[in-house]
Formats: structure tokens, sequence, C-alpha cells
């Protein structure tokens, strides 16, 4: 069974990531994309060379750009059941998984904030 009712979770929690909300029938599955596991990811796209952290808007703001590949990851590893994902149900993504997917992030509207004066003094 596939997993419906996809859905970020932009309200108040304590995870480094991009938190995922879904259905499989009625029961509920929590999903989750580490900051870090996003930042290889857009970073595997922008080749910028210094890597930038997200901060949690911009990975909100991309899930929800790119929410139909992100259900097809999640998707994938769901449907390997708790043999393979032992925290079944609740899916974690790694940059394995998504290497594995071939999906690519839409980043076309990725606002890169400046960083403060005082990151750029740091040598």
């Amino acid at each position: 069974m596939s997993l419906t009712k996809f859905g970020i979770d932009d309200g108040p929690h304590n995870m480094d990531g991009l938190r995922l909300l879904a259905r499989d029938g009625t029961e509920p599955v929590e999903a989750f994309i580490g900051r870090k596991v996003m930042d290889v990811w857009v970073e595997s796209i922008e080749h910028r060379g210094g890597r930038q952290s997200l901060f949690r808007d911009q990975y909100n703001a991309l899930g929800k750009r790119n929410l139909a590949a992100i259900e097809r990851i999640v998707n994938a590893k769901y449907q390997r059941g708790a043999a393979i994902n032992r925290q079944h149900p609740y899916v974690e993504v790694l940059v394995s998984d998504i290497t594995e997917s071939g999906e690519v992030l839409n980043l076309s509207e990725l606002v890169r904030e400046p960083l403060p004066p005082a990151f750029h003094g740091l040598a």
C-alpha cells in the first residue's frame, strides 16, 4: 500500500530537518529528512563549493516545492517494510535513499540569505 495525504510539518517541532506526515490507510506515518541530508542533496545540485547549511524555512519551502519527488522516495523506502527499514513505520530518508532514487530537487525558488559578517571573519 502506498502512503497518502503527505504534508510538510512546518509547525513547531524540535527535529533538525524536514518532518513529513502521511497516512497508511488510517495509520499515521512520520518521515524525516535531516538537515544535513538536505544540505548534501542541495549541494549535489548547486556545486557551490562552500557549504552553507539550510535554515528551517528554506528546507520546509524546498520540501513543499518538491513534495512529489520526496513522496516517491519515502514511499519506496516505506514499501520495503520492517525487514529493511527497522524503524518502520517511521521513515528516515538517508543520502543513500536519495542517491538510489535519482530524484533531483527543484531549487528554482531557493533563496540564500547572506551570512552575517562574523561568519566571513573566521579563518
